[in-house]
Order: C-alpha cells, then structure tokens, then sequence
C-alpha cells in the first residue's frame, strides 16, 4: 500500500479572448483607474463558445503530458466548479469522456473558491488509502456566464480558467507532498456570496422554464472576512504543525482581489514576495486560482513549504500546508 501522496504535476488554461478595464467601461459606468485602485485587476480571460469541460479538459491533457501518466492509468477525476457546463451529467465525467480516462471515477465538488483546497483534500484521501494510483483534480469556471454584465459590483472583478494537479500515490516518504490541512464553513453568511440561485416551483403549468439569477456578491463583507478569518486560519493551521509564518516560504492564495492579498500580507506580516498572484492579468477565477497560481510557481519551487488557501462562497474556506 502506498503510503504517501506527492503533487506530481500542476497546470492551468484561459481562453484566448482577453477583455480590458477599458472595454468594461464601455459596458457599465466604472473606469480603469477605479478598477486598478480598486482590485489591482488589469484584464481577464472570458470563454467564448467554451464551457466549463473545455477548459478542464485541456488542463487534464497538460497535466497527462507533464507526468507521463496515460489517460487510461487515471483512477480519479475530481473538478471543482460552480460554473458547470450542466446540474447533472457533473464537469468530471465530461472531461473523463474528452480525455478517454475510461478508468477513472468522477465527480464534481461545488465549495466556491476554496473548491481547489477542498477538491485536492479529498483525492488525498482516497489515494492515501491504497486503492487508486493517480487522480486529477481540476478547478474550472467560466464564471462569464454566470455575470450581469451591466452590474460594475461583479463584472470588473471576475473572469474564466482552469487549473489543476496531478496528485499520485508513492511508496517514498520524501515524495510527500501533504502535511495537513484545515477545512471549515460558516454558512450562517451563505448570502454574502451567490450564484444560480433557482427559485422553488409554486404552481404547475403547461411550460416551465427555471429562472436562474446571476452572480451576486457583498463586497465588503467579503472583504472582511477574508482579511480577517484567513489569516487566523492559516495561523491555527501552522501552530498545529509546530511552525509560524517565517518558516513559510510561499502562501498560494485565492486571487480574489490584489488589495485582499496586500491585507493578508499584511496581517500576517509577511512579505508580497511570499505572495505569488496572477488576479492582475486574469481577474477573480474563483476556484481556479489557486492552480492557476500554483502552476506558474511549481517548477521553481520545488522543495520549498507552502500554504495554499481557498475562500469564498458558502462561506467555505480552507488551507493546506504543502511540501511543493
């Protein structure tokens, strides 16, 4: 039985189609100095004619490519998403039939931004326990979709992509990757953050077509919490674990908004340059994020210890402490 789990690969994909802050003003009354100011954001990706499996798809391919793994060698497929290309077939088995992973489970894990954290804990888990071999584990949004694009509260912050890992179970103990993990959830401020909302059915008719409501966020409450809860998290998680913050040499967070970044640094009291972010060129990604961010730093970061964290709807968040 294998014992250890090792991050064997890291990748990410955005699709061509770039929009500026200046393109958004034309859309709605918000300006690229106001943006900039505001979330340190400069452009974003959106998906044109592409949905949420596409864009896993062609991270599942590169991560195959990195690691030398076959399709067919993959056990298990787990996409984060709340931005899915359908309620039900879930994104993971689109993306195991556009691949040809014939072999693998799948399924999806909806936790927001802290999807990637969520997603990569449970693959852990299952391939610490001896029965699977290597799994994916995808974060895509095509948040686009999902937008009121007259609506400058959301729309200048987010924007599409994907990013995943490879994750492998190893017999080598110096190949572990996985050193703990903290997963939580308040879902007392559940309204703070909300996507899709479908209202019940009231009365039986001939017809019916579901009305979905846009993406809806509060701002400053968001803010708030992320500034403050996740630095107590990230702390809780180190002391645990015998180590503070100057022992970090990398914290991989949810690209929310650079000025929530700059105020996580902040309270940590650590420095940027600890901080690798990617929101200035592809804007709030939700789950992506993180691997997104985690894929442009794997290849010079290896050895180093890192903490990645997730946060947003539910309100879930969560952080894992990682051997790269």
């Amino acid at each position: 039985m294998s014992n250890y789990v090792t991050i064997a690969a890291s990748a990410q994909y955005v699709p061509d189609r770039v929009v500026t802050n200046d393109e958004l003003s034309q859309l709605m009354p918000t300006s690229d100095e106001w943006i900039q100011s505001h979330t340190g954001i400069k452009t974003r990706h959106i998906a044109l004619d592409q949905n949420t499996s596409v864009l896993a798809s062609r991270v599942a391919a590169e991560l195959l490519t990195k690691s030398g793994v076959a399709a067919s060698e993959i056990d298990l497929i787990i996409v984060s998403t709340i931005t899915p290309d359908y309620l039900t077939p879930a994104t993971a088995c689109l993306v195991q039939e556009q691949i040809g992973a014939t072999n693998a489970m799948a399924f999806d894990i909806s936790a927001a931004c802290a999807g990637f954290i969520f997603a990569a804990d449970t693959a852990e888990k299952f391939l610490r326990q001896g029965k699977f071999k290597h799994a994916l584990v995808i974060s895509a949004e095509t948040n686009s979709k999902m937008l009121d694009w007259q609506d400058r509260t959301t729309a200048v912050f987010f924007g599409d992509g994907a990013g995943g890992a490879l994750l492998s179970a190893t017999d080598d103990p110096q190949a572990e990757s996985f050193l703990d993990t903290l997963l939580q959830n308040d879902g007392s401020q559940h309204e703070a953050i909300m996507s899709g909302a479908v209202a019940p059915l009231n009365t039986i008719q001939a017809v019916h077509k579901p009305e979905i409501e846009p993406f809806t966020m509060q701002g400053r409450a968001v803010f708030e919490f992320a500034t403050k809860t996740v630095p107590q998290q990230i702390n809780a998680l180190l002391a645990a674990n015998q180590l503070t913050v100057d022992d970090i040499d990398l914290f991989i967070c949810h690209q929310a908004n650079l000025r929530i970044i700059e105020k996580i640094a902040a309270t940590l009291e650590q420095p940027m340059s600890k901080f690798p972010t990617n929101v200035q060129r592809f804007g709030n990604t939700s789950s992506a994020g993180v691997p997104m961010a985690l894929a442009e730093v794997q290849p010079q970061a290896t050895g180093k210890l890192a903490v990645l964290s997730g946060f947003g709807g539910g309100l879930a968040y969560g952080s894992l402490l990682v051997r790269l």
